[in-house]
């Protein structure tokens, strides 16, 4: 799948991010944000090819899906799989801690 570029607004609600099959790769931040835009390069590079749903949801007061998960910081990459968190990268500044957090998916059965 490929990675997302613009983070929506219309975030899914918490139920429906758990209901979801497969991995999924939700990361919270804001265009304007300087940690967000940063990340895009190592972000893109680490997703590569994988077969990893990216939701891009823009983050901030209010938002209730950010404060499900209790997201301080931008950007947040949370890695989930049928509802359940496998990891999280905060801020993340190179490639290396991105595929981290994504090898995980080599682990867990899908």
């Amino acid at each position: 799948m490929p990675m997302n570029d613009i983070y929506t607004a219309n975030a899914p609600s918490r139920d429906e991010v758990n209901a979801l099959e497969g991995f999924t790769l939700l990361e919270f931040g804001t265009a304007w944000c300087g940690h967000c835009r940063a990340a895009q390069p190592p972000l893109s590079s680490a997703m590569g090819e994988r077969d990893i749903r990216h939701l891009k949801v823009e983050d901030g007061p209010g938002r209730p899906l950010g404060r499900s998960f209790r997201v301080k910081l931008w950007p947040t990459l949370i890695l989930m799989h049928r509802g359940e968190e496998l990891g999280r990268v905060v801020r993340p500044t190179s490639t290396q801690a991105i595929e981290e957090l994504l090898s995980q998916t080599d682990s867990t059965t899908d």
